[in-house]
């Protein structure tokens, strides 16, 4: 084998797979390229798993509201009509499949959480049980931007395109949720 030859097949062994950008994987979605639609779930699989834990608390059902918007996205990506608003979009198609599924569910089923505690103390499980039980207490409308803030980094411009209202009502339900929130925690706290 001359030194060319072996050159080529070692290029042909190494080549990458070829990288597309968010935008590009979309667009090829749309297309009906089932293996970038895989890649784009791909990428927010942890992201869409713990939105839907953070409102459900249960694996079971947190993985259910998972695959359906997985379904829901696959059907419809078609009809996304801005490619670079993806994330937005499957997020709300997330939170409209939870508020479908607390509107056919009672709210006060026994759910039952699994706790991987690790090595933290006790004073700090005990603090974050209480800010997710005041966040529990919270309105629909004051749960959602606060999770999307606080817990995805997400600015009062993408929370008001995925909850789909104006930002500074966004604004608002989030002053609104901390003071109720601290009105939670210091109550908790006092008794």
């Amino acid at each position: 084998m001359t030194k060319s030859n072996i050159i080529k097949k070692v290029h042909f062994f190494t080549r990458s797979k070829k990288t597309y950008t968010e935008e590009d994987l979309v667009k090829n979605a749309q297309y009906g390229d089932d293996d970038c639609f895989e890649e784009l779930i791909d990428m927010y699989e942890k992201y869409l798993y713990k939105m839907a834990f953070l409102y459900v608390k249960n694996e079971h059902d947190a993985l259910d509201i998972y695959q359906e918007t997985v379904l829901k996205a696959y059907m419809n990506i078609s009809k996304l009509q801005n490619v670079k608003l993806f994330k937005t979009w499957i997020t709300r198609i997330l939170i409209n499949n939870i508020h479908t599924r607390n509107r056919h569910y009672n709210k006060f089923q026994d759910e039952e959480t699994e706790d991987y505690i690790g090595n933290f103390k006790y004073s700090n499980i005990e603090e974050r049980l209480d800010l997710y039980d005041a966040i529990d207490v919270l309105e629909e409308k004051y749960r959602t931007p606060i999770i999307l803030q606080y817990f995805y980094d997400l600015t009062i411009e993408q929370i008001a395109e995925i909850i789909n209202c104006n930002e500074n009502t966004v604004k608002t339900n989030l002053r609104r949720a901390k003071k109720k929130m601290y009105d939670v925690l210091k109550e908790e706290k006092n008794a």
